[in-house]
């Protein structure tokens, strides 16, 4: 039998063996990365690139950030897993951080986005049973046109995605979709309905392209939960810890929800780690054995999540979200550069829209020079480049980027 690992792998049979012996679903762009550093991570060859994806924003801390790093260390020489049969002497510490760090009485901790926005989902129709009195199984939950919360089974239900829903029915039922950013069609449906358990939103709709809504329009959707007794579910697991320049893009509006679901840089892309918080009222609707996760609220998660929401503290990585965001749309917009329509974002949660069909492949390839330039990116939704670097990011290195993207639109338009 060959030996477990290879001790020099190359690229090109990095990809080969993914191809080989992995699932085909995923489409990655053609690089491979074995170190990463703050905003730069390398290939096995040793290239060099910015990092504008960041995991999908779980890495905003950036790459191997030292506190978090050192934190998992110290503690997987201890322990990393009890399971919740037993108490660990670090999942209240970080409950109780968190908890006061966001301004809630309770979290649940889970493992991955999905995961958490599964057990929003079931927390929000135990409280619609418990507390408003709906009658078992009649409770719906709302949900916005060309959303992303994840891909069980329920989640992929209520989408409109069609390459991420077909093939997968029966779907679930429970759920009634509406236009995003359109609060009068909010209003309509809790009219009408009686049955409203929730309205599950993100306050920047992030795989459909970085689409802001309005101005006002959270606040409206928060205020028409209050008045019809329904709870607003806050889905921050992209846009939350800073990403768009506050600690949760809610906070531009001064919104709080009564459910708010976190992931990815909860623990600044070392471990999984995701969680669900809200007050007392709605949490405690779930009792034991009625929800779990063997791996949820693990030591060593809970030790990293604390070290990684401590550096979005420490190091302002919301101030600097702020102020290189409008830096960078600034010095996009200010070049008038070819095949960009539009430039649309908060804080470093951006994308640019290409001039082109969304079934093109345009905005691939742009991604592809993007990469042989020193940057890497990725299209969503065929025709948008998202554009989210780590948030450590420094001025002269986003001007660098904002260079090398101006360089790569120029060539490629030639």
């Amino acid at each position: 039998m060959e030996t477990i690992r290879e001790t020099a792998i190359d690229s090109e049979r990095a990809m080969e063996l993914e191809n080989r012996y992995g699932a085909h679903n995923y489409h990655p762009l053609p690089v491979v990365l074995s170190k990463g550093k703050g905003v730069f991570v390398w290939d096995p060859e040793g290239n060099r690139y910015y990092d504008f994806l960041s995991a999908y924003s779980a890495v905003n801390q950036g790459h191997c950030h030292p506190k978090i790093i050192d934190a998992l260390n110290e503690q997987a020489q201890k322990l990393t897993l009890t399971s919740r049969a037993f108490y660990n002497d670090i999942l209240g510490q970080y409950q109780k951080y968190a908890c006061e760090y966001f301004g809630f009485d309770k979290l649940l901790p889970m493992n991955s986005g999905a995961e958490a926005v599964e057990t929003a989902i079931k927390l929000c129709r135990k409280w619609a049973y418990q507390k408003k009195n709906i009658s078992t199984n009649d409770a719906i939950i709302i949900v916005c046109e060309n959303n992303f919360h994840g891909r069980t089974t329920t989640i992929v239900s209520f989408s409109d995605d069609d390459t991420a829903k077909k093939e997968y029915g029966p779907y679930t039922p429970g759920f009634i979709s509406i236009p995003y950013n359109d609060a009068k069609a909010l209003e309509t449906v809790l009219t009408n309905h009686k049955n409203i358990a929730g309205f599950l939103v993100e306050p920047i709709q992030g795989e459909a392209g970085i689409f802001v809504p309005d101005e006002g329009y959270l606040t409206a959707c928060r205020k028409l939960c209050s008045d019809h007794n329904v709870l607003f579910i806050g889905d921050e697991i992209q846009t939350g810890i800073a990403r768009t320049g506050k600690l949760l893009a809610l906070d531009h509006e001064n919104v709080r929800p009564d459910i708010l679901i976190l992931g990815k840089a909860v623990s600044g892309g070392v471990f999984p780690v995701s969680a669900v918080l809200a007050d007392d009222d709605i949490m405690l609707c779930i009792q034991p054995g009625e929800h779990g996760s063997t791996y949820g609220g693990n030591p060593l998660a809970c030790a990293v999540a604390m070290a990684a929401l401590e550096v979005v503290n420490e190091e302002k990585l919301a101030e600097n979200a702020e102020r290189l965001g409008q830096l960078f749309r600034k010095e996009i917009r200010s070049r008038h550069l070819p095949l960009i329509t539009l430039v649309r974002g908060k804080g470093l949660l951006n994308a640019i829209v290409i001039d082109d069909t969304p079934d093109s492949e345009t905005a691939w390839n742009i991604c592809l020079k993007l990469r042989d330039n020193g940057l890497l990116a990725k299209p969503t939704h065929g025709n948008i480049i998202r554009l989210a670097p780590p948030l450590v990011i420094t001025e002269d290195q986003l001007m660098d980027c904002v260079e090398i993207i101006e360089k790569t639109l120029k060539e490629f338009a030639k």
